[in-house]
């Protein structure tokens, strides 16, 4: 079963290189979706696009 990482690219908090690269590297089957200048609080910033990722994964 696939795993679906999201993560910002201009995450400040959280560096994309030291989480979710790594992460999904790791991760059996793991998908990364990665938001152009997204900070770290996507959920705020990005929601429209969080909901219809997550959204579209869930669906396959």
């Amino acid at each position: 079963m696939p795993t679906l990482i999201i993560h910002g690219d201009d995450d400040q908090i959280v560096p994309i290189g030291t989480s979710a690269m790594l992460s999904a590297k790791l991760v059996t089957n793991a998908v990364l979706k990665i938001y152009p200048g997204g900070s770290h609080s996507l959920g705020d910033t990005s929601k429209d696009q969080l909901n219809a990722d997550l959204l579209a994964f869930i669906k396959g």
